[in-house]
């Protein structure tokens, strides 16, 4: 099979409320950023957010790290910026919206970590269809030896383990793990792993609003893991007024479309980065996000084996 190229569809995961046990199980903790297939093909880097938008111009750090990559490989992992010894998920969002101008300057003062959890080519040969098993081990070989900004993520088979890093990771940005059979092959675009969240509300970077700047509407926001923007359900009164002050300065000149449920694509105002929300999410017919409160920026001042970079 050839290596793949974007776009990709990565795989996913299905949201459960109790932690899966059993033999032939692996455990990972998922971080809180931004989902990334990163392409080291026909001696050219490609990074890919889960969209499908190539964002290389974006993280400069990665790229130049991604170059010593052997030609052929395919990553997918998780993008994070650490600070304050967390993660920050709005940082790592004010990384992936910075303009080719910018790019360099926030590598430098944000400087973006890669957490990769599969290896979805190496050698020139495609390896989704090899057991997970067996692409945990290529990869922890291929990547381990590179050092910070790339590394595999952690991984354990100890579901003690796993229990004791749902219960005391969450201190430091990880929102939750992520479950895996050992004997899996990579299914794009299917919802195979299970994911168990510590908790059902999580940061989400805002990005726009509907409505006035004075009495914003509903906030448009990127979650971790996604950079599809979606719409809000309609704030409260309190929150509008607290909306409206925390975007003042920040409203940018452009403009987007963001997907809101029930309505399909709608039009937003696009604000500067930096702003995060704390969110809930449920489904009934559609998915509905709704903010339970701001995060200001002054808000948002390892065990893993994870390095800080």
């Amino acid at each position: 099979m050839s290596v793949p190229r974007p776009p990709v569809k990565v795989a996913a995961a299905e949201s459960v409320t109790v932690l899966p046990r059993g033999a032939g199980l692996a455990y990972e903790p998922k971080f809180d950023g931004h989902r990334m297939v990163v392409f080291r093909v026909s001696g050219e880097v490609l990074l890919q957010a889960r969209s499908g938008r190539i964002v290389t111009a974006a993280f400069p750090d990665l790229a130049e790290a991604a170059a010593r990559l052997p030609d052929g490989t395919v990553l997918d992992g998780e993008v994070v910026v650490w600070r304050d010894g967390r993660t920050d998920f709005a940082a790592v969002q004010k990384r992936a919206a910075a303009t080719p101008g910018r790019a360099p300057g926030l590598a430098r003062s944000l400087p973006a970590s890669y957490a990769a959890f599969d290896l979805l080519a190496a050698g020139g040969e495609d390896l989704r269809r090899l057991a997970y098993a067996k692409r945990r081990e290529r990869l922890v070989a291929l990547v381990g030896p590179l050092g910070p900004p790339l590394q595999p993520v952690p991984m354990t088979l100890d579901v003690t383990e796993a229990e004791t890093w749902f219960e005391t990771l969450p201190a430091i940005g990880v929102e939750g793990l992520v479950v895996k059979r050992l004997d899996q092959t990579y299914r794009s675009g299917a919802r195979t792993w299970r994911k168990l969240r510590h908790t059902s509300s999580r940061d989400a970077a805002v990005v726009g609003f509907t409505g006035g700047a004075a009495r914003p509407a509903a906030l448009v926001l990127v979650l971790p893991d996604d950079d599809t923007p979606v719409v809000s359900s309609p704030l409260p009164p309190a929150l509008r007024s607290q909306a409206a002050v925390a975007l003042t300065g920040r409203v940018g000149a452009g403009t987007g479309t963001a997907v809101a449920p029930g309505l399909g694509e709608i039009g937003y105002r696009m604000v500067e980065p930096g702003l995060t929300a704390e969110v809930e999410q449920r489904t009934t017919r559609h998915t509905v996000t709704t903010v339970v409160r701001l995060r200001l920026p002054e808000e948002m001042d390892s065990p893993t084996g994870i390095d800080q970079v």
